[in-house]
């Protein structure tokens, strides 16, 4: 589990990709302290199993699977990735809970800035849209981010300065792809909504969400 937002910018400093799984190692001096092999971490989103630390470098292991699902089969030596480590209890939530287990990716549409906000639209299938929802949270390459407008194939994050510079999402040009995971509660509900009526009125209701303290 983690919360989306991100500890620092790695490098990925090897990838390989003639083993299986495949091999991954990047350096991130201030993730890789307390780290140990069996930890879990986040690489652009994507949850992955550490097998390996060596001083500032760490190695996880990449499944066929998550490289077909993801951005990382796209990484080479050089690339800039999200970091973060797995979430400890009673941590300080500031961003919101994310699996690590991305949905799918989208295309980086835009890129607009205007008054110290920078608007990135990100172009993506039904599938994801569906459980995009405006004004709540959305994990893109790991960064925990605010929905704005969600339109027919694409929605739309903002994003401030800041997150720009701490983040890959500041150096990403249109055209580029990014990771989603759309938010843990909108997947819950979605799951035991009955959006089409087939099954008649829907299960979710005041007291089903008072009973999995949602409110």
């Amino acid at each position: 589990m983690f919360t989306g937002i991100i500890e620092e910018l790695g490098t990925v400093e090897k990838f390989e990709r003639s083993r299986e799984p495949s091999l991954i190692t990047i350096r991130a001096e201030k993730a890789s302290r307390g780290l140990k092999a069996g930890d879990s971490i986040s690489v652009d989103g994507a949850c992955l199993t550490v097998v390996r630390v060596n001083g500032g470098l760490f190695s996880v292991e990449a499944v066929n699977e998550t490289i077909g699902r993801t951005t990382l089969g796209l990484r080479k030596p050089g690339d800039r990735v999200n970091i973060e480590g797995a979430l400890i209890a009673g941590s300080k939530v500031s961003g919101h809970f994310v699996t690590g287990h991305v949905d799918g990716t989208g295309r980086i549409g835009s890129i607009s800035e205007a008054k110290g906000q920078i608007t990135v639209e990100i172009k993506t299938g039904r599938e994801i849209l569906s459980g995009i929802v405006a004004k709540g949270s959305v994990a893109v390459d790991g960064i925990s981010l605010t929905v704005g407008d969600v339109k027919p194939g694409s929605f739309s994050v903002y994003i401030i300065p800041y997150t720009a510079r701490m983040t890959t999402i500041g150096i990403k040009n249109a055209g580029d792809r990014v990771n989603l995971e759309t938010d843990m509660l909108g997947k819950y509900v979605g799951r035991h909504s009955d959006r089409d009526g087939k099954d008649g009125p829907s299960r979710i209701t005041p007291e089903f969400l008072k009973e999995k303290g949602f409110i």
